[in-house]
């Protein structure tokens, strides 16, 4: 195996968790000392100065070097891994700057980041066609807005009722496609085989603490629907990937049949159309609704199969498509 040498700081700062210092929460002691509060705002600081400065000495890796260092990690050379992982460092630190001061401090975000960073090296495939930059930008800011979705549940809820929680939530999505409707309590529960009282009083607890329109508190007015996925806050370099990635969905989309792609576009608004219910999209193109349904699942289950072979999931996948 090729040796690849590796600045050994950055190789440090892979091979260990990224230590940051505790963010002070609301929860704290209402008798803590000015002293060590200041103490510790300055560390975390410090820290985050620190970082930055030393991921900036990591050498950006051009198109070809992409592709071969990228070829070596599928194979299993862990030089090449980390190459890949510390060249793109600063991509995490662009992006998680978007989301500071929403809810989680910028180490714990670039924390975040990193994860995703290190499952797009995982999973990334230069023979696809796409720079690593457009693949790494998809799973970074997912990995980023679920943490910071996570921390407005986290604050308030045990661990093991978010994870009910989320159970409930996941199936209500699948059952929201099948059924092209919001299913109710009752619908979840029978699917779930759970009682529709314990079903209605979880749903009404996540509709307390997640309302997208609630603001996210402290000196932040702006609501959860605001910080997560705000396309008009990205730069051009953004835009630049973010067309790249739609790109190649719409090649994807190009590989269903015409009547697959058609539904698929009239549904949800993309390629031009408007967004249109299952009715209108069966008037529109001489097909009962029943029969609309049944294409737009075929399509969705096919997409999402070409989805997940690129490590990529189906879940906001049209937003990012509109517009």
């Amino acid at each position: 195996m090729e040796d690849i040498p590796i600045d050994k700081s950055f190789e440090k700062a892979i091979d260990s968790e990224f230590v940051t210092d505790p963010v002070l929460s609301k929860d704290a002691p209402s008798n803590e000392d000015d002293a060590q509060v200041t103490e510790a705002v300055t560390k975390n600081l410090d820290a985050t100065q620190l970082y930055l400065g030393e991921i900036g000495f990591s050498p950006l890796l051009s198109a070809e070097e992409e592709v071969f260092f990228a070829r070596k990690a599928l194979k299993g050379c862990e030089a090449s891994r980390k190459r890949m992982i510390v060249s793109n460092l600063r991509l995490v630190v662009k992006i998680a700057r978007r989301y500071n001061n929403r809810g989680l401090a910028l180490l714990d975000l670039i924390e975040e980041g990193n994860l995703g960073l290190i499952r797009a090296v995982e999973k990334f495939d230069p023979e696809r066609g796409f720079r690593f930059s457009t693949y790494a930008t998809w799973w970074i800011r997912q990995t980023i807005e679920r943490a910071i979705m996570n921390q407005t549940r986290t604050i308030r809820l045990p661990i093991h009722v978010v994870k009910e929680l989320n159970i409930y939530l996941r199936t209500a999505r699948e059952l929201a496609q099948k059924l092209d409707h919001e299913p109710s309590a009752e619908e979840i529960a029978e699917a779930l085989d759970k009682p529709v009282e314990d079903v209605s009083k979880m749903l009404r607890l996540n509709e307390r603490i997640t309302s997208v329109d609630t603001p996210i508190g402290g000196d932040n007015d702006k609501a959860l629907l605001d910080i997560i996925a705000d396309d008009q806050e990205f730069g051009p370099e953004e835009k630049l990937q973010e067309n790249d990635m739609r790109d190649n969905i719409i090649k994807w989309l190009g590989e269903l049949n015409p009547k697959q792609r058609e539904v698929l576009a009239r549904r949800f608004g993309l390629m031009g159309y408007e967004p249109s219910t299952l009715e209108d999209v069966g008037a529109e193109i001489g097909l009962t609704r029943e029969r609309v349904r049944q294409i737009q699942v075929e399509a969705l289950r096919r997409l999402k199969d070409m989805l997940s072979q690129e490590g990529l999931d189906l879940e906001n996948l049209f937003d990012r498509l509109r517009g």
